[in-house]
């Protein structure tokens, strides 16, 4: 069926919402700042952040943010600049975010594990000339060449954001006491210290606020090619979906009693909305862990079990089997959505046998800000599926080859969305854009089901994308890496089922003329030049690989070969 560009789409799924979860929601006003100002009106004293058992109540939050953007703006951080953030869940990265926001500027989120060529091609796309960065990655920024170093370079000590105690222990002459205080921070210079951009008076409350419809995060996704692309997300983008996750879970209460567990990175999507925006605008205690860490969570746990937990499986998974060896209980942990790769039902029980609450499946993108879907805080769950859209989403199901025709109810097709999650384009990347795009409509490139009832059920995905523990690797960007070693003539790269991760990188390698692969020197190449979870768990050598008829490599081709070799 050929639809208009006006079209209204049927939304089954309704009717499967849980008791509570309205149909759509209000006009956002204002601006993401405004979520943390007001946690502060109505909770001033209560708990915003812990940090290895350190607080900060939500009115010394909102004054460090206020001094944080003076600070930056003394430095020339103006409305529309962009602000590149390279920093692991920590005090700080709280601060600096909604600093960075309060001046009108754009944040750019940063994986802080990214190798120095990685970060540099995002740095080297977005051209921002201020940065905040851990300590131990200012060496990295400052090595870039001088048209990519920004000017203003800020740097934190994550250690000072500790209990005194804590400090204290890390500055003992022992091998413990160092080998943690170098995991943690290193020794800087020529850059400006994060105290010391704290040190300045607060914001005057007159200096302009952003609004609704202004650009506030770069979230760079991998999408389907290799090169950066960085997702413009309005305040009103993530307002909408700091709102959506409110309005799905109803029976969670604003305020002290509300504890939001930060074991994912808040520079990915999926971290940065329920753990960043989310608990913020629940006035929540948001317990932060720099990794996730088993041990450290179930200490937590046993203080103060998380209400809200963000996950994806393989965490889930890990903490369930480290809660029964350490004999710890996991109950009153109230609600852990999985996201980023399929959740395993034969987890989902066990699971919500030890805490006694929920844990469900959910499904978004970058370029969603990230949520777009869960299934629902209910005992109506349909195992297998990611849910039902979330309030005010709408979706088609649409035949691949032609956007403009919707499929038969029921019958696969791709999905297409549109809402006011939904992302205005790529960063100063027009035809990127446009090509994801469906006059309104969002195209996700993957392909679904929607029964009767309104389940959304992923079924293919026309992406190439290899997901593993939750996060994107494009195939292009780790074959471009394995064909600069001398030994290698052609590399194609997949994702191969894996039960931890979801799936595992897997690289099939064709030699060059004269040469003898060995995967673990091939491997060990790939660390030099990739992030960790980018580098492939395995490198197959094959004679030769599938290719189209204009010599396209088949991934697909590729994929079903190494899966029969495994059978």
């Amino acid at each position: 069926m050929a639809v208009s560009a006006t079209y209204d789409p049927p939304r089954p799924w309704i009717r499967s919402y849980a008791d509570g979860v309205p149909e759509d929601l209000g006009e956002m006003t204002g601006s993401l700042v405004d979520i943390v100002a007001e946690s502060a009106r109505s909770h001033p004293d209560a708990p915003a952040l812990e940090f290895f058992g350190r607080t900060t109540s939500y009115r010394e939050l909102e004054e460090q943010i206020s001094r944080a953007a003076a600070g930056l703006a003394e430095l020339g951080v103006t409305a529309g600049d962009p602000v590149a953030i390279v920093l692991p869940n920590c005090p700080q990265h709280i601060v600096a975010f909604y600093a960075v926001l309060r001046l009108g500027a754009v944040v750019v989120e940063h994986n802080p594990l990214y190798t120095p060529f990685e970060l540099q091609r995002q740095f080297e796309d977005h051209g921002a000339k201020h940065a905040i960065v851990w300590s131990k990655v200012a060496a990295t920024v400052q090595a870039f060449p001088a048209a990519t170093t920004p000017g203003t370079l800020v740097s934190v000590d994550l250690t000072t954001a500790m209990p005194w105690r804590t400090r204290l222990a890390l500055r003992l002459p022992i091998r413990k006491a160092r080998e943690g205080r170098d995991a943690l921070t290193a020794t800087t210079s020529g850059t400006t210290s994060w105290e010391d951009v704290l040190r300045t008076a607060p914001l005057s409350a007159s200096h302009p606020r952003p609004g609704v419809d202004d650009l506030a995060l770069i979230q760079y996704t991998s999408g389907t090619t290799g090169s950066p692309k960085g997702a413009c997300l309005s305040h009103g983008n993530l307002l909408a979906n700091a709102a959506q996750a409110q309005a799905w879970v109803p029976s969670i209460t604003r305020g002290d009693g509300c504890v939001v567990y930060a074991v994912l990175p808040m520079f990915h999507a999926y971290g940065l909305t329920l753990c960043l925006t989310f608990a913020m605008s629940m006035a929540a205690r948001l317990v932060l862990f720099p990794r996730f860490d088993p041990d450290m969570v179930l200490a937590a746990t046993k203080r103060r079990p998380a209400t809200f937990l963000p996950l994806v499986p393989p965490i889930a998974g890990r903490l369930l089997a480290a809660a029964e060896e350490q004999g710890v209980p996991l109950a009153g942990t109230g609600i852990a959505i999985s996201g980023a790769m399929a959740l395993p039902h034969d987890l989902v029980v066990p699971f919500e046998a030890a805490t006694g609450g929920y844990l469900v499946e959910g499904y978004g993108l970058s370029e969603c800000s990230p949520v777009l879907m869960a299934n629902p805080v209910a005992p109506h769950r349909v195992p297998g599926t990611v849910g039902l859209p979330l309030p005010g989403t709408e979706c088609r199901v649409v035949d691949p080859e032609d956007p403009s025709q919707d499929v038969p109810a029921g019958e696969p097709g791709e999905l297409l969305v549109r809402g006011p999650q939904v992302f205005s384009g790529y960063y100063r990347k027009p035809d990127e854009t446009a090509a994801v795009f469906a006059g309104d409509w969002f195209r996700t490139g993957d392909i679904v089901r929607i029964d009767e009832d309104g389940f959304v059920r992923i079924v293919d995905r026309i992406k190439e994308l290899v997901i593993t523990g939750g996060f994107n690797v494009a195939p292009t960007e780790v074959e471009n890496a394995l064909r600069q070693h001398p030994a290698v003539a052609d590399a194609a790269v997949v994702g191969l089922p894996d039960e931890r991760a979801g799936e595992q990188v897997v690289a099939a390698v064709v030699a060059a003329p004269g040469h003898d692969i060995d995967p673990e020197v091939i491997r060990a190449f790939a660390r030099e030049e990739l992030t960790p979870y980018k580098v492939p768990r395995r490198v197959v050598v094959v004679d030769e690989l599938p290719t189209s008829l204009i010599g396209k490599v088949l991934r697909r081709q590729v994929r079903d070969r190494l899966l029969d070799d495994d059978t």
